[in-house]
């Protein structure tokens, strides 16, 4: 899916004149649901927001060009990121029982030297999937191509790929492609760590300056209460932007990938964020982590 602008007034420096905040999150339900209150003006105190619709693998490549001021990518784009961007403390997706699948159209494919797909080389889910894989498969997995992640099911299916890495609705979906579970990227990081599944999180740019930093979150968790509270107010807004999805479907998503770490990672949530970015780090996935790099 290709990005979707909800205003075009837009300085040359990549801010709105007045205050206003670009932002760019996904049209998934999670993301609307947390953000409706705040984006439209239902949080006070709450800068405006200028916001736009973006897939993942769009908003990851946005946050290593250094583009707008808020952002959800996947945590596992944070050690390319976090000299230019903080992460929030809320705000963004981890839990538990809510990982990145793969689907194959037989059950138990041998994954090794096959074609698979996933939603972003830079996403969370693959670097999950990579995790479990160096465990898993042995020989190694063949091509890897990137798609939307709503192409995923469609591929597989239909035998362009031998198997595809989904995520979000896809957990609640997939049979009706016909396809089988062949393995849950959750329940592999679960069992290996104990510790909850960072999926994806919400950063800001550091030049914005701490106090503002700290008053983005609590807007966040502010909009994100006010949408528990009161989940009527945000129903059309995530029907508007769900894909067609089915209402019920929609529900199951927000149950999923909205819960207590979405108010406050808290310290089992950023061991979470430590662990998999220091675990991937010692194997070669992704640059070390300063220190202090996911201090806000």
């Amino acid at each position: 899916m290709g990005e979707e602008r909800m205003t075009t007034d837009q300085a040359a420096d990549g801010q709105v004149p007045g205050g206003t905040l670009r932002i760019a999150y996904s049209p998934c339900p999670n993301d609307t649901f947390v953000f409706h209150a705040w984006a439209h003006g239902l949080v006070e105190g709450a800068p405006p927001l200028d916001v736009t619709f973006a897939d993942i693998d769009i908003t990851n490549g946005m946050a290593e060009r250094g583009e707008l001021d808020v952002l959800k990518v996947s945590y596992a784009v944070l050690p390319w990121v976090l000299q230019e961007y903080a992460l929030l403390p809320c705000g963004g997706a981890l839990g538990r029982g809510c990982g990145p699948l793969v689907l194959t159209r037989e059950p138990g494919t041998d994954l090794s030297g096959r074609t698979v797909a996933v939603p972003s080389e830079r996403s969370t889910a693959y670097l999950l999937f990579r995790l479990w894989a160096a465990d898993q498969v042995p020989g190694g997995v063949g091509e890897v191509v990137v798609m939307p992640f709503h192409e995923i099911m469609p591929a597989v299916r239909d035998g362009r790929v031998d198997a595809g890495l989904v995520i979000h609705e896809a957990r609640f979906t997939y049979q009706q492609y016909g396809l089988h579970k062949l393995a849950d990227m959750g329940e592999h990081w679960e069992a290996t760590t104990g510790l909850p599944i960072p999926l994806g999180a919400i950063i800001a740019k550091r030049s914005l300056g701490k106090e503002r930093l700290h008053a983005l979150a609590d807007a966040a968790r502010a909009s994100v209460r006010r949408a528990w509270d009161e989940p009527e107010l945000s129903r059309g807004y995530v029907l508007e932007h769900s894909q067609e999805m089915d209402p019920h479907v929609a529900d199951q998503h927000i149950a999923l990938y909205v819960n207590e770490f979405t108010a406050d990672l808290g310290e089992s949530g950023y061991a979470a964020v430590r662990g998999l970015l220091t675990r991937a780090a010692a194997e070669g996935l992704v640059p070390p982590l300063a220190p202090d790099a996911l201090a806000f």
